[in-house]
């Protein structure tokens, strides 16, 4: 090569450079270098977002390859699949075409199994993720609009679960929808219309048929959700930990890209990988064993997919003869009272960023994140709100768990209907106190530092434990919140430590 000749570019060199040079090749430019400059912590509590994410790629695309097989049709035809304990049996086109899938499609088996291994753990992710956020505070302004959305996305979740679970139209399913069908005759005035809505008529009806648009709404719902939540946190930093350097204006942590994105990249690829090997090992739904669907039968010791159970339980745990006559009609308490609990915890837990702020005043901005010890009050709250929930839905396996230990199922419902109504004024207050304590414990910490288990004999005889102080990142870890009301504490205690300092 000739000396000062410039070296010749490639074709995609010269592409390149020229998109570089238009409007989209700019933006582009653009959009990458605000990933780069853009900071955000790093705390085990982000990544279960990726886990959420994992579990909605995997649904979507084991739900696309799903939907050419499956026939969303309760129309009755005659089994000839190669199943053959059901050969002859009349089962609908849906319950024959989810045997298809399972029995004659290639990995037809592990797709299903992945689709529904996936469904369980999204409502697990998003809520582990709603109560991170519920502990921290970070919900508060200016991530409202967040919380609400993401409990948004709860509730989709666990719409597309339930409208899922239905489809295969077997027997466990066919119980399910028994129940649902019951639960919306039991609703004065409007039940039977809601009923003849939903079913289409006479049970089954159209149950299938109609519930199937429904189940494929609910991933587009759910991208369009995350999508907004996204663009709307996008607009300011990220919420993170006190911490040494660390305040309301700045965020230590690491570049959204590629180093953050690659962890939650890795933990997505992860996640996926252990869905399908999990589904590739364990049976989950043998629909092939639970039959077809009939609406004079139901399974013996049936449940319901883990997240809807605390529905059945509220049912389960309503006294007998609640009911109520007036306006010449009869009210029954056994389905309005559970229907009213729920819808009233539902609502609360979705506005609760907004009952907090009115009743503390407090309508500042936040970017720093509570530790749970330094809002006992809160974090009491949350506690409560867990053990009411855990204990409906340990009511909905009440038949279950009293025949596992020999039990009655009258004393163990009496048992959850007692811890029900008491359970949650333990847990806040338990919770409350542990709070407390864990503050009084940092008051220590910061004021007499830790025990070394080394014992000094002063020059006067006595003997006393050596404390080290916190060093400063200990010290940021330590409840800044209360720093300012440990430093007054400290100013009244005499400056009398417990041991001395010795170094």
């Amino acid at each position: 090569m000739s000396i000062g000749r410039k070296p010749r570019t490639d074709f995609t060199g010269r592409l390149s450079g020229r998109l570089a040079q238009t409007g989209i090749g700019r933006r582009g430019a653009a959009a990458m270098q605000e990933l780069r400059r853009r900071v955000v912590p790093v705390h085990w509590s982000n990544m279960f977002g990726a886990v959420a994410l994992a579990c909605l790629a995997v649904i979507t695309v084991t739900g696309v390859i799903l939907m050419f097989h499956y026939t969303p049709s309760g129309a009755s035809v005659a089994y000839e699949g190669r199943y053959p304990t059901l050969h002859g049996a009349q089962v609908s086109e849906a319950f024959a075409s989810t045997m298809h899938i399972s029995f004659e499609v290639p990995g037809g088996l592990a797709l299903r199994q992945a689709h529904h291994w996936a469904a369980l753990l999204l409502p697990a992710a998003v809520l582990a993720q709603l109560l991170v956020t519920f502990f921290t505070g970070a919900f508060r302004r200016p991530r409202r609009a967040g919380w609400v959305l993401l409990f948004l996305i709860l509730i989709a979740a666990l719409a597309g679960g339930w409208s899922g679970y239905a489809l295969p139209d077997d027997m466990l399913s066919g119980t399910g929808l028994r129940i649902v069908e019951g639960i919306t005759l039991g609703i004065p005035v409007v039940g039977t219309w809601m009923k003849d809505l939903l079913f289409g008529g006479q049970f089954p009806g159209e149950i299938i048929e109609r519930l199937y648009p429904l189940h494929l709404a609910v991933v587009p719902l759910m991208l369009a959700l995350i999508v907004v939540r996204v663009a709307l946190l996008s607009r300011h930093q990220p919420a993170q930990f006190a911490g040494p350097r660390r305040t309301g204006a700045n965020v230590v942590g690491m570049p959204l890209f590629p180093n953050a994105a690659a962890r939650s990249g890795g933990l997505f690829l992860i996640v996926s990988g252990m869905l399908m090997l999990i589904s590739a090992t364990v049976t989950i739904n043998p629909i092939w064993l639970y039959g077809p669907a009939s609406p004079g039968d139901a399974g013996a010791g049936s449940q319901p997919d883990w997240y809807t159970g605390f529905l059945d339980g509220a049912l389960r745990l309503v006294p007998p003869g609640w009911e109520i006559v007036a306006f010449d009609r009869t009210w029954t308490l056994a389905v309005l009272a559970p229907l009213a609990v729920i819808s009233v915890f539902l609502l609360t837990v979705a506005v609760y960023p907004f009952i907090e702020e009115r009743i503390t005043g407090d309508h500042g901005e936040h970017h720093l994140l509570d530790r749970p010890r330094n809002t006992p009050t809160r974090t009491g709250t949350g506690v409560a709100g867990v053990v009411f929930s855990a204990t409906l839905w340990a009511a909905g396996s009440a038949d279950v768990m009293a025949d596992a230990f020999s039990l009655t199922v009258e004393g163990v419902v009496l048992a959850l209907q007692i811890v029900l109504v008491i359970g949650p004024l333990i847990g806040f207050a338990l919770a409350r106190r542990v709070c407390l304590g864990l503050q009084h414990k940092d008051r220590d910490l910061l004021l007499h530092g830790f025990e070394t288990g080394r014992i000094v004999r002063l020059p006067g005889g006595e003997y006393v434990e050596v404390h080290e102080q916190l060093n400063p990142d200990e010290r940021s870890r330590v409840s800044l919140a209360g720093v300012a009301s440990v430093q007054d504490a400290g100013s009244t205690d005499g400056g009398s430590p417990v041991g001395s300092h010795l170094p």
